[in-house]
């Protein structure tokens, strides 16, 4: 099996660290390939090696002119200690044609860096002009209820945390730790 598909497939089943020596190899094969850099980049991000991560999906956005993994560069920023720096890929993740999911997660990591830096308002901002649709939440519907349910939180608008706890819920009573937060808020 080429270096490539051994990585993906690593990727898949969930073996990240065996995935991105793969991809290492593949990408000593492939230095231009954005497909093997994008498979890096993500294998190296769910082994939390964040600044080669960060380094990988920057080369995978320059080689495609793509921003599918904006939030995961994002979130690279973030876990760097950078907030402000991933403000600008979350939003342009935000406003891109791309996956609905991929699209939520840069609102909750936008959301998240904005809230490291205090800017609460701005968070909640951004967490709400994400659109939920239909009756059913989606699980980034939930992803989105429950970092501002934490938002507010930390910014002591406590009421308005208790309904985006709620809110998660009651539409999956077992999502993260809302059932705890909704109680310990009272």
């Amino acid at each position: 099996m080429h270096a490539f598909e051994r990585a993906v497939d690593l990727l898949e089943r969930g073996r990240d660290a065996v995935a991105a020596a793969a991809a290492e190899e593949a990408k000593s094969l492939a230095p231009r390939s954005g497909a093997v850099r994008e498979v890096l980049g993500i294998a190296l991000y769910r082994t939390e090696r964040y600044r080669d991560a960060l380094r990988e999906l920057q080369a995978f956005r320059r080689i495609t002119g793509r921003v599918d993994q904006n939030h995961l560069i994002a979130d690279c920023h973030r876990a760097l200690g950078v907030p402000e720096k991933a403000i600008e890929p979350a939003r342009a993740a935000i406003r891109a044609r791309i996956p609905e999911e991929a699209r939520a997660e840069a609102a909750v990591v936008g959301a998240s860096a904005l809230a490291d830096m205090g800017r609460f308002d701005e968070a909640i901002g951004l967490l709400r002009a994400f659109p939920v649709q239909g009756k059913m939440a989606r699980p980034f519907d939930l992803r989105i209820w429950y970092v501002a349910g934490d938002v507010l939180e930390r910014s002591g608008r406590l009421k308005e945390a208790s309904a985006e706890f709620r809110r998660v819920v009651r539409a999956d009573p077992g999502a993260f730790d809302a059932a705890e937060r909704l109680a310990r808020l009272g």
